[in-house]
């Protein structure tokens, strides 16, 4: 289950931080260049978005290097890396399996009583 829980949790991270790019490069396209009639406008929360696409995948890759010794804190931070995507990001075409990899792969983490057998 440990290692479950890492490989995903550093997976979901590289996913986020593909995510967190495009996410934190648009909000500064838009405030630098400004809004695109319909078709491009800014974020809500420009900060908001940039917090999130730079905290959500260090969380995420953290909490699954983390995932095999310390299982409950890298579970953890796996859950609040994917909380951090959907409340920052949403629940879409790009983020869904960052969000779901990461959920799943905390969830695991935590749910691991004792170590993995070799």
């Amino acid at each position: 289950m440990r290692n479950a829980a890492l490989t995903l949790g550093v997976i979901a991270g590289l996913l986020a931080l593909m995510v967190g790019f495009f996410g934190y490069g648009y909000t500064v396209f838009i405030e630098t260049f400004g809004e695109v009639g319909d078709l491009a406008h800014q974020v809500e929360n420009p900060e908001r978005t940039r917090i999130v696409a730079l905290g959500s995948p260090i969380l995420a890759i953290a909490g699954g290097a983390m995932a095999r010794s310390r299982n409950v804190i890298g579970g953890l931070l796996m859950l609040l890396s994917c909380a951090g995507m959907y409340w920052g990001f949403g629940f879409n075409v790009f983020t869904m399996f960052p969000i779901a990899m990461c959920g799943l792969g905390g969830v695991l983490a935590l749910a691991a009583r004792q170590p993995d057998s070799a």
